[in-house]
């Protein structure tokens, strides 16, 4: 392509983007075109010869938006995502279009500062530490993985053991203690660092999934030697918070390194009325979360936050002699990455976007937007939220007059018809051994309409399922 040739090019795009955008309350939420629909959409040989970009973009866009899923519609709550909003999807755009590797401060001074800054405006926003590290990561499972390296290298540090010079052939034994119900991007980060996912010590917790203090401190009595805990802002299914005032000061005792996923609980920090469920969680080592939930940037955007500046970068250091060094904050020093996108631009800019009073009553609205839901889908007698409503997280259970496995199997068809029906977007879960439906209350656009819509759509298909087959 010429040069002349792109701007025409990008504009399109952009005025294409921008109409997609404003019609995502109204389409379905759910994607048109299944998986195997897809691959035979867009199925064919391997070019032989190249193409106009602007007969690419435009074959892209009408093969492949049946496929898509409305992610960024008021209605969606299947996962914990945000929308994406205007000001990091621009900044996005703007990082495609710079194409900074950011790995080193003196060739991207721009990017490089772009970050140190956000991540000190992170540190305020969430009131943590403010000299800790901030590396700027793909999600939430790559920040746990970059903390508990760190954790890893430094408990072994202590035991006299260099871990990044001499690995884990004949290095002592690292205890790891979580609660019973820890997400599964914490085992995967253990796996990745050769800790395991079996070796763990669970420790009990409540009905909520909160780790019950009392088995926390039996367990770590039992331990001797290196020890990393491992809490949760946050639970996946009830949104509950692990009781870090009680927890943190047994692990303080036993020199264990205590780390929090606090994927998406921890912007409870965020807010004056909600700040109270994470009470205690500075007191942790580290702390790993996402931007792409509720601060609402693009994807690619997780955060891993360490108070021991200097294990952090012995965890993540990559050294080579083209590499310039210095006294400046290297983005690749915090990261398992030596060449990445500048991806701390979507996150300055969503903060500069919404600023702190923002920030704030986009969650707060967002978690009484949950209850709002709560209390909507309670009113029919046969329907259970099984959970505390104390952030933006339901757990639902329908059939509660039913038979157990009888009320599984019509909730999974409920969730099935729900889907298929696109009114809004819900997720299914098991949770204490029944099935459940998963509402996460997080899009940036969400209303309280969409909510009473959402509401009456579940108990529409709850009620047609159940006619149908009881």
């Amino acid at each position: 392509m010429k040069e002349n040739e792109l701007g025409p090019v990008l504009r399109q795009l952009a005025d294409y983007a921008a109409a997609h955008r404003s019609k995502a309350g109204d389409r379905l939420h759910r994607p048109d075109a299944t998986y195997a629909d897809m691959l035979a959409r867009l199925d064919a040989p391997t070019p032989e010869n190249g193409a106009a970009i602007a007969d690419i973009i435009n074959d892209l866009i009408e093969r492949g938006e049946p496929g898509l899923a409305a992610m960024t519609g008021p209605r969606f709550f299947g996962w914990v995502i945000g929308g994406s909003e205007p000001a990091g999807l621009a900044a996005d755009w703007l990082t495609g279009a710079w194409a900074q590797n950011t790995g080193n401060a003196h060739a991207t001074p721009t990017a490089s500062a772009i970050e140190e800054i956000a991540g000190r405006w992170l540190l305020d926003l969430l009131d943590l530490p403010r000299d800790a590290s901030v590396g700027f990561v793909t999600g939430a499972t790559i920040a746990n993985f970059t903390c508990l390296a760190a954790a890893r290298g430094e408990v072994l540090r202590r035991a006299g053991w260099d871990c990044e010079a001499r690995g884990l052939f004949g290095a002592p034994e690292v205890h790891v203690v979580l609660g019973e119900e820890a997400h599964s991007t914490v085992f995967s980060a253990l796996k990745y660092l050769g800790l395991g996912t079996e070796r763990v010590i669970s420790v009990a917790i409540d009905k909520q999934g909160r780790m019950l203090p009392d088995a926390f401190a039996a367990a770590m009595r039992k331990l001797s030697g290196p020890i990393i805990a491992i809490a949760q802002a946050g639970h996946i299914n009830s949104g509950a918070f692990d009781p870090f005032t009680e927890i943190a000061p047994i692990a303080k005792e036993k020199g264990a390194w205590l780390h929090v996923d606090g994927a998406f609980g921890l912007w409870a920090r965020a807010t004056q009325d909600m700040a109270a469920q994470a009470a205690g969680v500075e007191l942790a080592d580290s702390w790993g979360t996402d931007g792409h939930k509720w601060l609402q940037t693009p994807y690619d955007s997780g955060y891993a936050i360490v108070r021991d500046r200097e294990a952090h970068r012995r965890a993540m250091l990559i050294a080579a002699s083209y590499l310039p060094e210095g006294s400046e904050r290297h983005p690749a020093d915090y990261v398992p990455e030596l060449s990445r996108r500048a991806r701390g631009l979507g996150t300055w800019a969503m903060i500069k976007s919404l600023g702190r009073a923002g920030i704030a009553q986009m969650v707060s609205g967002h978690c009484a937007l949950a209850r709002r839901m709560a209390d909507r889908l309670t009113q029919a007698a046969d329907v259970e939220v099984m959970n505390e409503v104390v952030l933006n997280q339901l757990a639902v259970r329908l059939g509660t007059d039913l038979d157990g496995e009888r009320a599984d199997a019509l909730t999974q068809r409920a969730i099935a018809r729900i889907q298929r029906e696109g009114e809004c977007f819900i997720g299914g879960a098991l949770w204490g051994g029944r099935q459940i439906i998963r509402v996460s209350v997080i899009g940036a656009n969400t209303t309280e309409a969409d909510i009473d819509r959402s509401a009456d759509a579940i108990l529409s298909a709850w009620r047609a399922e159940r006619a149908q087959n009881t």
